[in-house]
Parts: structure tokens; C-alpha cells; sequence
């Protein structure tokens, strides 16, 4: 599964002012909301709850919030850098600055875990990361973001 396959097209978010992790979630459902189909109320009570469970951080300033949703026709993900970074209630400790979303159908299963997987491919390449955090505007972040990742970050 490739990135672009998932990235919508007015997905990326280059400077998003959050204050906090709830005020991120919800700048989050509100864009996908005008993707997916479903409403960003719904969005947002779903991502809250995900986040409920154990924080979808990752570490290292990353975060991949994700949801399954009924109604959602397609997997859809969503990218934001954060114009400051947020307390995300890590592993880590670490605070986060880069969020992708991950909006899946309800019965997306082994797709919705694939679409994980490529994105956590993506950030194990310490280049991949320092180009999202350096990119100027949004066609830099989409090349970052859709170039193939090297073997030795798989």
C-alpha cells in the first residue's frame, strides 16, 4: 500500500495551531470530516475514545490517532505539523509535533492495518522525519511524505 493510495488530496495540514491533544483531534475531525462522510462530531467522540484505550503515540514527536468508522467508504489519512508541539500523553514523555490520521470503514481489517504499517514505515527513516519538520509548504510535505521509503527503514 502505497501513501498516496490513502493521502487525500487536501489531507495535509502544514501548520496546525492545536493547544492541547483534545484541540488537535478535534482541528483533525473537522478536515476529515469534508472527506470521508462522516460528521466530525462523530469523528471526534470516536477519536477520544481510541485515544481512551492507550495514546496512539508512537514516540519520537509522532502520533497516529486512528478510527474505524461506519459510513467511511475508503480508507482516508490525514497529515498535520503541529506550529508547536503538544503533550500527547506518550510513551516517551516526548511531546508530539507530527499527527497522521487514519480514517477506515468499520470492516477495513487487514486494510486498515496495512495503512498502519506503511505510515509507521515512513517514520522509522530519520530522513523521512527531518524533511516533514523542515518542509516549507504543503508539495514539499507531499513529496516527503509519497517518496518511497529506503529498505533499510522497513
Amino acid at each position: 500500500m502505497n501513501i498516496e493510495d490513502i493521502l487525500a488530496p487536501d489531507a495535509i495540514i502544514p501548520h496546525l495551531d492545536a493547544d492541547d491533544k483534545k484541540r488537535a483531534l478535534q482541528a483533525l475531525a473537522e478536515k476529515a470530516e469534508g472527506l470521508t462522510g462522516a460528521t466530525a462530531a462523530e469523528i471526534y467522540a470516536a477519536l477520544l475514545q481510541r485515544e481512551r484505550l492507550s495514546s496512539t503515540s508512537l514516540g519520537r514527536g509522532i502520533a497516529i490517532p486512528h478510527v474505524k468508522l461506519p459510513g467511511v467508504k475508503k480508507i482516508t489519512c490525514l497529515f498535520a505539523r503541529l506550529g508547536r508541539p503538544i503533550a500527547f500523553e506518550s510513551h516517551d514523555g516526548e511531546p508530539v509535533d507530527l499527527l497522521f490520521f487514519l480514517l477506515a470503514p468499520e470492516h477495513a481489517g487487514a486494510d486498515h492495518l496495512k495503512a498502519l504499517a506503511r505510515i509507521s514505515r515512513l517514520v522509522r527513516d530519520p530522513a523521512t522525519l527531518e524533511g516533514l519538520r523542515s518542509a516549507k509548504d504543503v508539495e514539499a510535505l507531499r513529496d516527503v511524505l509519497t517518496k518511497p521509503v529506503t529498505s533499510h527503514a522497513a
